[in-house]
């Protein structure tokens, strides 16, 4: 029995050494693994913020508003014409005292084809009173009208003065305005309250208001008294005899002076249908011959400065068969043209 026991423990100890052995060499043994995350992963887990960490404050991306903007296209072959529609500030005569600073404006129509962007007034000739060579003018498109201003101050001096100035385009170019060039403001300085008298006969005074029709117009005396004698001025410069004024003359210039001013426009044609001859002949005028020559658009200065420079009308003033003249003018502020003058020339 002993024996059988010492058998089998003979048979099971191997084993027992075996097993304790291979239990000795069997570790177990923790390693971390670091999965490679593909190039492509996205993942939905922020990384931990570190500790006091602060976050910078978002600024808010503004808003950008895009506004349209238009060109304007300028046809090379439009044309310029501009109507001067009124004076806003300072009338002609205007009393202002010597020395004193005031604003002139006036107010265009663009009655053109030509925009008028990048245009200038200009001073042109006259008495300046302190205006600036050139001022801007706003943009005017075609058909819009505009007001343009200058500062200004009278002489120290009384007496009456005239400024002339012109509106230009890009290339220093005059805008005709109606047939003239040229706009003027007209000033009488007085110390004294009173307006300096001028006359025609001796006692016709400087300006008066005459109603005709559906309008009021204005008429000056001393305008008429420039004209007559810058013509006979250039009558004596070519060996000619002064024309004599002529009461019949006058009435029939003044009335068409007035019809042109009231009805807007510069015609030989009266708004009633009449010809210069026709009205001379109403007039109680019985000519040998006669000749009319008119102007609207600009004072005594400008009216014959296109005369003088048109051979039509220099031939008229220096024709040697004119004996007589009359000489008409009318101002209507609402006209087209603002100053309107009507001459009949003629012989007996």
């Amino acid at each position: 029995m002993i024996f059988k026991r010492y058998q089998l423990m003979k048979k099971i100890f191997p084993l027992l050494f075996l097993v304790l052995l291979l239990t000795s060499c069997i570790s177990v043994e923790t390693q971390e693994v670091n999965t490679p995350v593909p190039s492509n992963f996205v993942t939905a887990t922020l990384p931990p913020t570190k500790s006091g960490f602060v976050p910078s404050t978002l600024t808010p991306t503004p808003e950008i508003i895009l506004t349209p903007t238009f060109a304007v296209t300028i046809d090379p072959n439009c044309t310029e014409s501009a109507v001067l529609l009124r004076d806003v500030t300072i009338l002609d005569g205007t009393l202002v005292k010597p020395g004193e600073k005031f604003t002139k404006t006036w107010e265009f129509l663009n009655n053109g084809s030509c925009p008028w962007i990048g245009y200038t007034l200009k001073f042109a000739a006259g008495d300046q009173m302190s205006a600036p060579l050139s001022a801007p003018v706003a943009e005017t498109l075609l058909k819009e009208k505009v007001q343009v201003s200058v500062e200004l101050t009278a002489p120290t001096t009384n007496g009456s003065y005239t400024g002339y100035f012109t509106l230009n385009d890009t290339n220093g170019k005059d805008v005709p305005i109606g047939i003239e060039k040229t706009f003027w403001v007209k000033i009488i300085v007085s110390s004294g309250g009173s307006a300096p008298q001028a006359t025609v006969s001796g006692n016709a005074p400087t300006t008066s208001v005459v109603s005709g029709g559906n309008c009021n117009y204005s008429q000056n005396a001393g305008y008429v008294n420039q004209i007559a004698s810058a013509i006979n001025q250039e009558r004596a410069n070519a060996g000619l005899p002064a024309l004599t004024i002529n009461s019949t003359l006058t009435n029939s210039a003044q009335a068409h002076a007035a019809d042109m001013a009231c009805s807007g426009r510069i015609s030989h044609t009266g708004s009633d249908g009449s010809s210069a001859y026709s009205r001379i002949l109403a007039s109680g005028y019985s000519p040998s011959y006669s000749e009319e020559i008119i102007y609207g658009g600009g004072g005594p200065q400008a009216a014959m400065s296109w005369w003088m420079s048109d051979q039509i009308h220099r031939d008229a003033i220096l024709n040697p068969k004119s004996t007589e003249m009359g000489v008409g003018y009318a101002y209507f502020a609402n006209g087209s043209y603002g100053d309107y003058f009507a001459v009949d020339l003629g012989s007996p």
